[in-house]
C-alpha cells in the first residue's frame, strides 16, 4: 500500500513537472500526435479500401467460383471442336455426388445473337444472361421487388424475367412498379416478375475488369428459353457456389475433374475463384498498408527524438532537484520512475491527441467522400499502446541518467 501511495505521488509530481513547463511539453505532445496521426491515416485509408474492394466483390458472391471451356488449349483436336464443352446432359451428373465441395450450381447461357429489347418505343442495351433458379443466391443478387426464378419457371421454358434497375429506368421510367408489366425481347413477349437490387461495381469498372460490367444493365432468362434461342443445348459457362471460401479451388478442381473426364480429355477447362481475388487484395492491400506505415512512422519516430531531447534537458536543469530528492530519502528506483512517468504521460497525451485528430479527419473524409476511412477499434488500442512505448523507449535514456545520479554529486553540479 505505501508503494502504491509513492506511485501515485511520484506521478503527480510528473505532472506537476510538465505543467510548470507547458509549453515546452505542448510542443513535444504535438510531435507525437503528429506521428500517430499519421500512422492512423494510413492504417485507416487501408484498411477503408479493402472494405470497399470487398464490398464490391461481394456483388458476385464471396464463395464464387466459374469452370469454362479453355478455348486457348495447344491441342489441335480439341481446338477444331466447335463447342462450349459443357451441355444441359452434364448438369444432372455436376449437381450430384460428383463435387462435394460444391454447394450449389447455376448454368450460365450467353445468347449468340444479341436480340432486341423493348418495351413499346422505348429500348434498352441489357445484355442477356440465361441461368436457373440458383443463380441469383450465388451471385449474391437480391430482388427489391418481385420474387425469383422456380424451378417450374426453368423446366416449363416460362417467359419470365429478372431485370436490373437500370433496364427498369430504360423500359418503364414512368411506373414505380414494372412486375407484371410486359416487354419485347427479338419480338417474343416475357413477363417482368422481379427486379434486381443496385449493384455497384465502379472500381472494377475502373480498372477495366472483366468483372466490371454494368451489373444493372442486364436481364435474367431461364436458361432453357435462352437455348431455345440458340438452337443447341450448349452451356457458356457455369458458375458455382462452394460450401465455404476455404474450399473455393477445391470446388473448382472437382468440376473440371469431372468434366474432363466425361469427355476424355477431348476439352480443358479453366477456373475462376473470388477466393483468388480476395488473397490478391490481401496481398497488394498489405504490402502497400506496410509501406504506408513506414512512411508515417517517420513522423512517429521524430516525435519520439523530441521526447527524448526534452526529456535530457529537463534532466539537466532538475540537477539540483534531483539531489535533494535523493538526499531526503529518494532511491534510484523513484528518480526513474518519475521520469519515466514524464516521458509516457506526455507520449500518452500525444497519443489521445492524434486519435481524436484521425478520428475527426476519417470521419470528415467519410462523409465527404463516402469512402470508408473510420479507423478500426483494434488501430486505436495499437495506436494507444504505441505511443506508449514511444514513451518509454524516448524516455528511458535520460531517466536512467537522472537516476544515476549520486546525491552529493547531484549538489556539486548545481
Amino acid at each position: 500500500m505505501n508503494r502504491l501511495r509513492v506511485f501515485i505521488e511520484l506521478t503527480r509530481e510528473a505532472v506537476i513537472a510538465l505543467w510548470q513547463n507547458r509549453l515546452r511539453s505542448l510542443l513535444s505532445v504535438l510531435g507525437i500526435a503528429i506521428g500517430i496521426a499519421a500512422v492512423m491515416t494510413v492504417s485507416a485509408v487501408s484498411s477503408g479500401g479493402k472494405q470497399f474492394v470487398l464490398k464490391e466483390l461481394e456483388t458476385f458472391g464471396l464463395r464464387s467460383l466459374w469452370v469454362f471451356r479453355d478455348y486457348q488449349d495447344k491441342n489441335p483436336q480439341s481446338r477444331i471442336r466447335d463447342s462450349s464443352g459443357i451441355d444441359s446432359r452434364d448438369l444432372s451428373l455436376l449437381k450430384g455426388a460428383c463435387c462435394p465441395a460444391v454447394k450449389r450450381l447455376s448454368p450460365v447461357l450467353l445468347a449468340d445473337n444479341r436480340p432486341m429489347v423493348q418495351n413499346g418505343n422505348r429500348y434498352s442495351s441489357a445484355q442477356l444472361k440465361g441461368v436457373d433458379a440458383n443463380y441469383t443466391g450465388i451471385n449474391n443478387d437480391r430482388l427489391t421487388m418481385g420474387r425469383g426464378f422456380r424451378p417450374a419457371d426453368i423446366k416449363g421454358r416460362r417467359p419470365v424475367v429478372l431485370i436490373g434497375e437500370t433496364v427498369s429506368q430504360d423500359l418503364y421510367p414512368q411506373s414505380d412498379n414494372p412486375i407484371g408489366r410486359d416487354l419485347r425481347i427479338g419480338g417474343r413477349r416475357y413477363q417482368v416478375i422481379g427486379v434486381l437490387e443496385y449493384k455497384s461495381r465502379d472500381l472494377l469498372a475502373s480498372i477495366g475488369s472483366d468483372g466490371g460490367e454494368d451489373a444493372n444493365n442486364r436481364i435474367l432468362l431461364p436458361y432453357t428459353l435462352v437455348q431455345q434461342m440458340n438452337g443447341n443445348q450448349q452451356v457458356s459457362y457455369l458458375q458455382a457456389e462452394a460450401v465455404s471460401i476455404a474450399k473455393a479451388e477445391q470446388a473448382a478442381d472437382q468440376l473440371k475433374l469431372t468434366l474432363q473426364r466425361r469427355y476424355r480429355g477431348s476439352y480443358q477447362y479453366t477456373k475462376i475463384t473470388l477466393a483468388s481475388y480476395l488473397k490478391t487484395v490481401d496481398r497488394i492491400l498489405g504490402g502497400i498498408t506496410a509501406m504506408g506505415v513506414v512512411a508515417a512512422s517517420t513522423a512517429l519516430l521524430v516525435g519520439g527524438i523530441g521526447v527524448a531531447g526534452i526529456m535530457s534537458t529537463a534532466v539537466v536543469e532538475r540537477i539540483r532537484e534531483i539531489g535533494v530528492r535523493m538526499a531526503l530519502g529518494a532511491n534510484r528506483r523513484h528518480i526513474l520512475f518519475q521520469f519515466l512517468a514524464e516521458a509516457v504521460l506526455i507520449s500518452l497525451l500525444g497519443g489521445i491527441a492524434g486519435l481524436l485528430f484521425g478520428l475527426l479527419l476519417g470521419g470528415s473524409l467519410d462523409l465527404l467522400t463516402g469512402f470508408p476511412l473510420m479507423p478500426t477499434l483494434s488501430g486505436v488500442l495499437t495506436g494507444l499502446i504505441v505511443s506508449v512505448l514511444v514513451g518509454l523507449a524516448s524516455g528511458y535514456y535520460p531517466a536512467r541518467r537522472a537516476a544515476d545520479f549520486l546525491p552529493v554529486e547531484a549538489l556539486r553540479r548545481e
